[in-house]
């Protein structure tokens, strides 16, 4: 605009047509793109899994073409672009040069996470630019695809419930009274009482099958998870959500109804899957409470029954928290079980003193000097008497 003013108060004509040209070119790149760019593109993403550990690979596949009755395109490169948050990289970029009507481009991508959490994958954005290069145009195309990152978990062993000598494996389903005595036959296991040999079944299967009791009560758990910054350093409370996990996930996997209980995890989770209990962990995130002491109050009140206990997994505690986690009880049975987070910022007296307050309570009290460790310290912890 500038040049086209000084061409006509120096009676410039030749500069007056440069100015003409330069001003002209972007508005008929711009108008060509608004009538040539595509608005009927059809796509597809894939994902290979919708839920991953963390530090797992997920590969994503984009199908796209164009619709039946689009034309091929008299526009520049054409590029298509897949947004994706921080935390999974940068968004990658294909390149579709022309596109025919049914045809078809694929391309695929992978992703990974070291960071748990709920992240958008798209939407998949059309980038058009005209043959010189004057003009670009952005164009969002269809939703976004959720990917849930959970964290990874330790195995732990099935060991015999803590405080009692029944083992606690898988549970048989609940079976209605009144079928079959209140009983139904499944596959023997090390340790079942010879006594209870189902011989009809086992003459009809081939090998031992013994009679499967009721359910009568529910296995009901409680677990704890203490995600405060000032219990945690960076990777401590990373630490707790893996350990916290860990055991929610076992206790869910033997039948286990469970209370998630924690600032991070939600005012109180009720969960009876592994999927439920996982998503829970994927999303926690550290919360600003000043003191455990609300939490330790709802975990008192937690119903626990059956084959179920307390698990609270801590960070540092002050001598007042665990003097009021010692005095939590779970009902008859007292099965409770603390876990305490390694490099969690312990006084050293202070510790030294919430486990001696804690074991002298009743409670089973581990203290893993890595995550690695828990599970043989569940399997010590299970065979103890």
């Amino acid at each position: 605009m500038a040049i086209g003013v000084g061409a006509l108060l120096l009676g410039e004509r030749d500069l007056l047509r440069l100015a003409v040209l330069v001003t002209t070119v972007p508005l008929v790149s711009a108008g060509l793109l608004a009538v040539c760019a595509p608005r009927s593109l059809e796509h597809t993403r894939v994902l290979s899994a919708s839920r991953i550990p963390v530090g797992a690979d997920c590969r994503v596949t984009l199908t796209l073409s164009p619709a039946e009755a689009a034309r091929p395109l008299p526009v520049g490169p054409l590029l298509a672009e897949d947004r994706l948050p921080f935390a999974l990289g940068s968004p990658p970029r294909f390149s579709l040069g022309p596109l025919r009507p049914g045809e078809k481009r694929t391309f695929s991508y992978r992703l990974r996470s070291h960071a748990r959490g709920r992240y958008p994958i798209g939407p998949l954005v059309l980038v058009v630019t005209d043959p010189l290069g004057c003009a670009r145009l952005e164009r969002p195309l269809g939703p976004e695809t959720s990917l849930l990152v959970f964290p990874r978990t330790v195995e732990l062993p099935v060991v015999a419930r803590l405080g009692a000598t029944a083992a606690d494996g898988p549970r048989p389903s609940p079976v209605p009274a009144g079928v079959d005595g209140g009983t139904t036959p499944r596959p023997y296991r090390p340790g079942d009482d010879v006594r209870r040999v189902h011989w009809r079944s086992t003459a009809r299967r081939g090998h031992l099958m013994v009679r499967s009791e009721e359910q009568r009560r529910l296995d009901r758990s409680t677990v704890l998870v203490d995600l405060r910054p000032a219990a945690h350093t960076a990777s401590s409370v990373e630490d707790a959500v893996v350990l916290a996990a860990s055991v929610a996930v076992h206790l869910a996997d033997r039948g286990h109804r469970l209370g998630l209980l924690g600032g991070g995890v939600g005012p109180a989770v009720e969960a009876r899957h592994r999927d439920t209990v996982l998503e829970a962990f994927a999303l926690a995130r550290p919360v600003a409470a000043p003191s455990l002491l609300e939490d330790v109050a709802r975990l008192s009140r937690s119903p626990v029954s059956g084959r179920g206990t307390l698990v609270a997994v801590l960070g540092a505690l002050t001598p007042e928290e665990s003097a009021a986690l010692a005095a939590c009880r779970s009902g008859r049975s007292g099965r409770r079980i603390a876990i305490l987070v390694p490099q969690a910022p312990w006084p050293e007296e202070a510790r030294r003193w919430a486990v001696h307050r804690l074991a002298e309570a009743g409670w089973r009290v581990l203290c893993p000097d890595r995550v690695a460790d828990l599970p043989e310290l569940w399997r010590s912890a299970g065979e103890a008497r």
